[in-house]
């Protein structure tokens, strides 16, 4: 009864000119498509009321896992923007089978309402286009004569997301808000006289997820990816026209800033990465990211890490237990463990490991949890022991990794203890050109050894 009821007192207002009427046809008058339609259209099947409409379809969309909504003909779906109710209508003609979308909207809500609505419409769309389109990865190539193009492009399937980097949750976060808060910023940018880019550095030692997170980056911005190798650019002039030909909405990467700066892997002098930084060249576009990578920026120029140039510094540092936590939840499925609390004391004592090795162990070992714990165990204390070693008796990182893939039942297992008898077998030849030099040290690591092999 209530049905009809409103049924018949929506007639009624219709009949008094209550509402107002546009129709989006699909096809114009010389049959092309209108984009318009197809831009509603996508928006339409977007939006959470076209889930609750009565009848709707549903297609798979470009890609495997993707399905899309579309509304049945002649059904009607209901949104709402700015306290205004509009309702859209799917019609198809009996004749032709033609279709048009069809807005009815209160003439009174008609002036304020339906010019920011349909504007709403066409940037939701942009947006949704950009988060589904492919984004690609570009390298730079060393000129030639016969082409005109210095990129070279391929599928950017990396899978690296935010939520999967291991780092500093409050650190993730804050770079995350501030990529968003970008995105919207368009016009303040323009308002404050500003190109609209913003420029991030990232530094740390290798293996703590740099390269990872900039690929995270690039797939939450939905931005194609520009990797600059600057032992390919011949000169300044070179690296300013391969500025000219990335596009908009996208993200430049130029990785080991810190090592082009410091030796004479490249032809681009100091001042023709400064201007690539932030010269009238940079300028030359919009809603670009750069981002730049170092193992570390002490010994960095200032002059390139100022304001301007480096908006933005997030700092990697070795694991620590809260990355570990994170890495062991991830990985092998562990929340908490028995095991926990003697890590977080390792890591007290010191001892470093990169989240790339922990993750790599935490692979290697994923069949059994309770392994792969005693694995970083026994990692983290070699690192410790390692760090106490003297110089040029530490044990070989590659011994320590391959003692981490295997079965780590003791303290050192088989493979740590058979490098441990391999190096003192290099000692004692290195103690024969010095005996009394290093008979201290040979003892003391004697010593160490055979507690380690009890």
């Amino acid at each position: 009864m209530l049905y009809v009821l409103r049924k018949w007192w929506r007639l009624l207002e219709d009949k008094c000119h209550v509402y107002q009427f546009y129709k989006i046809p699909q096809f114009n008058e010389h049959k092309q498509e209108n984009q318009l339609y197809r831009k509603v259209s996508a928006y339409l099947n977007s939006i959470a009321s076209t889930e609750d409409s009565d009848f709707v379809n549903l297609f798979s969309g470009n890609k495997s896992n993707e399905i899309s909504l579309v509304l049945d003909p002649n059904r009607t779906v209901v949104d709402t923007f700015l306290s205004a109710r509009l309702h859209w209508t799917n019609e198809k003609a009996q004749i032709d089978g033609s279709r048009a979308l069809v807005l009815k909207i209160r003439r009174s809500d008609k002036r304020r309402v339906l010019r920011p609505y349909l504007q709403h419409i066409l940037t939701v769309f942009d947006e949704n286009e950009q988060r589904r389109r492919e984004v690609k990865l570009y390298v730079n190539v060393r000129p030639e004569p016969d082409k005109n193009g210095r990129w070279i492009s391929a599928p950017f399937t990396h899978p690296a997301t935010m939520d999967a980097v291991g780092m500093d949750y409050d650190v993730k976060n804050k770079v995350k808000s501030d990529l968003e808060s970008f995105l919207k910023s368009k016009q303040y940018y323009h308002r404050l006289g500003r190109v609209w880019k913003r420029s991030y550095l990232l530094y740390g030692p290798s293996g703590t997820g740099k390269s990872s997170f900039v690929a995270a980056m690039a797939r939450f911005l939905c931005y194609d990816v520009y990797d600059v190798d600057l032992s390919k650019v011949s000169g300044d002039s070179d690296l300013k026209l391969l500025l000219l030909q990335t596009t908009n909405k996208s993200m430049i990467v130029i990785e080991d800033l810190d090592r082009y700066l410091a030796g004479k892997s490249t032809a681009v002098s100091l001042s023709g990465i400064l201007n690539f930084m932030d010269g009238i060249v940079s300028c030359c576009g919009e809603e670009r990211v750069m981002v730049f990578t170092m193992n570390g920026k002490d010994q960095v120029d200032p002059t390139v890490l100022r304001p301007g140039r480096v908006d933005v510094h997030v700092n990697f540092p070795p694991c620590d237990f809260s990355v570990f936590k994170y890495l062991a939840d991830n990985y092998l499925g562990l929340k908490d463990h028995r095991l926990f609390p003697q890590v977080e004391e390792i890591f007290q004592t010191g001892s470093i490991l990169s989240p790339a090795e922990v993750g790599e162990i935490m692979i290697s070992n994923r069949s059994s949890p309770s392994r792969a714990l005693k694995s970083v165990i026994t990692a983290l204390q070699n690192s410790n022991e390692r760090s106490k070693a003297p110089q040029g008796l530490s044990e070989s990182r590659s011994g320590r990794v391959s003692d981490e893939s295997g079965d780590s039942g003791s303290l050192f297992g088989r493979e740590g203890v058979q490098a441990m008898k391999d190096f003192r077998k290099l000692y004692g030849l290195l103690k024969m050109g010095s005996r009394r030099k290093n008979s201290a040290d040979f003892d003391s690591l004697e010593k160490e050894n055979s507690r380690h092999e009890s």
